[in-house]
């Protein structure tokens, strides 16, 4: 009866009219900044190229981002899936709250999808005179999404998945990280293995017009227009005395990473960099193929002759995609997919949908990594253990080809990302970066993965290499009957386009 009752209210409720919005662009004239003049001797020894530095580390990912804030003179653009309200959400909201003080102009476009309990927080921030916040495919009625998904499927089932965090149109940092304290290594939660991009140079101005596109769109709307009007204070005063705030700012104050970066000293490498992104209007069902991330990516992955490394945490082929990786597979191309274990996933119905097509790619040739879950496994009973830091999850979304070339952004190989929500990532031609990640995943293939391989039989196997040797397993290393007859039942379903 409750439902029916928000099903009711809601559907009497629309969305704003965008006839009189504010709009905005992209500032230009930077150049004179402290971050334009320091990176304007690197960019003219290095014409045409921009300079990239790629962040696993969770800690240097974190560091960047205040650094960048703190750095920022003149505007401060960032575009997220997610922003949480925990300790690393709240400290880089606060970021952002001390460049507007300044006289920055902040922009912040979010997704609403992950926005509850975070709204307070955003009606705050957006009545500062210097911050503007927009909502992508907002929720007409704010208590309860799941009525609004009833009620308005189509549009709400598209999300913005994009990253992106500009300072003063000089530097940007693109990748597979949503701001919360597992994507920084900053709770006792699991954290997620994932990686960032911090770029200059020609690319950045590519990130600023592709924002610029989104915080026009039909998709974004004021947050003034569809939040509640409320007057809080602010809870990063709290964060701040919080004893693992205080323990977790003053490790990332001692990290090399922030030293290099003040001194301007860090290595970038300097390549040719393209910035892939999905036109907006696929937030409302409206792009062409033409206009999609995946049409793009395909044109590239196309062109691997004897490799391709594919990281992704949601890794759901389909049949259509599965053809296409068996297909390079036939043709010579060594390929080798790092993606998440059932024990490590947080998505088991991702699982599922990348489980139907695990043996033909595996029949084809096409090697299967898992990433282990070093956490406990769930008993027999069914229960989850405590979660604890011993934990982790993949989340970074990469490939590299034939070992000269890298892609770097939030776009999943699944029907989500190609499909459904919009995406971006960077393409950067660059063997070094390329060889530098190849390695990193072959140390982390060896060290915490299980192989996937076809029994003689045609069954699955799971090999666990420990202590020199290689401990077989049967059925889904760290987890019960319960998890795997879950999975069974879900690839049994006609769920995999939403996946």
């Amino acid at each position: 009866m409750a439902m029916m009752t928000l099903v009711l209210l809601q559907s009497c409720a629309e969305l704003p009219s965008p006839d009189h919005w504010h709009a905005s662009t992209a500032l230009q004239d930077t150049a004179a900044t402290s971050l334009g003049r320091a990176l304007g001797p690197m960019q003219k020894a290095h014409p045409g190229e921009s300079g990239v530095f790629a962040m696993a580390d969770g800690h240097d990912a974190f560091a960047a981002r205040v650094l960048l804030a703190d750095a920022a003179e003149r505007s401060l653009d960032a575009q997220y899936y997610v922003w949480k309200k925990d300790m690393s959400g709240t400290l880089l909201l606060e970021a952002l709250r001390r460049a507007a003080d300044r006289g920055v102009r902040v922009r912040l476009l979010l997704d609403d999808n992950n926005t509850p309990g975070l709204e307070a927080t955003l009606a705050e921030l957006d009545a500062h005179p210097n911050i503007e916040v927009r909502l992508f495919n907002p929720f007409v009625g704010r208590r309860s999404h799941a009525a609004g998904y009833l009620l308005d499927f189509g549009r709400l089932n598209r999300r913005m998945h994009n990253k992106s965090f500009t300072v003063d149109n000089q530097a940007t940092i693109v990748g597979g990280r949503n701001i919360g304290d597992e994507y920084f290594d900053a709770g006792q939660g699991i954290p997620f293995l994932d990686l960032d991009v911090l770029a200059v140079g020609p690319v950045v101005n590519d990130v600023s017009r592709e924002f610029d596109r989104y915080w026009a769109s039909g998709s974004s709307y004021p947050a003034h227009l569809v939040l509640p009007a409320v007057n809080v204070a602010s809870a990063a005063m709290l964060i701040k005395q919080d004893p693992a705030s205080l323990v977790y700012t003053e490790a990332i104050a001692r990290a090399p990473f922030v030293r290099e970066m003040l001194a301007h000293r860090l290595p970038f490498e300097w390549a040719e960099v393209r910035l892939l992104s999905d036109d907006p209007r696929k937030g409302l069902g409206l792009a062409t193929d033409d206009e999609l991330l995946w049409s793009q990516l395909k044109r590239i992955l196309k062109t691997p002759k004897r490799q391709l490394l594919v990281v992704s945490p949601y890794f759901v082929p389909g049949t259509e995609g599965a053809d296409f990786f068996i297909a390079l597979a036939r043709n010579g191309v060594k390929i080798t997919v790092f993606t998440n274990s059932l024990g490590a996933t947080d998505v088991p119905a991702v699982y599922a949908g990348y489980a139907r097509q695990r043996k033909r790619l595996l029949a084809a040739g096409v090697g299967l990594f898992e990433l282990k879950s070093r956490a406990p496994a769930p008993d027999d009973e069914g229960l989850q253990p405590a979660i604890g830091s011993s934990g982790s999850t993949l989340h970074a979304k990469t490939f590299c080809i034939d070992g000269e070339r890298v892609f770097v952004g939030s776009f999943n190989f699944d029907p989500r990302s190609a499909r459904l929500n919009t995406e971006m990532g960077l393409v950067i031609d660059s063997p070094a970066l390329a060889l530098a990640i190849t390695d990193s995943l072959h140390r982390d293939i060896a060290d915490h993965a299980y192989e996937v391989r076809l029994t003689k039989t045609g069954g699955l196997q799971w090999i666990e290499r420990a202590g020199g040797g290689e401990l077989v397993h049967l059925s889904e290393p760290g987890t019960n009957f319960w998890q795997r007859l879950k999975v069974d039942l879900l690839t049994i379903l006609p769920i995999e386009w939403l996946l």
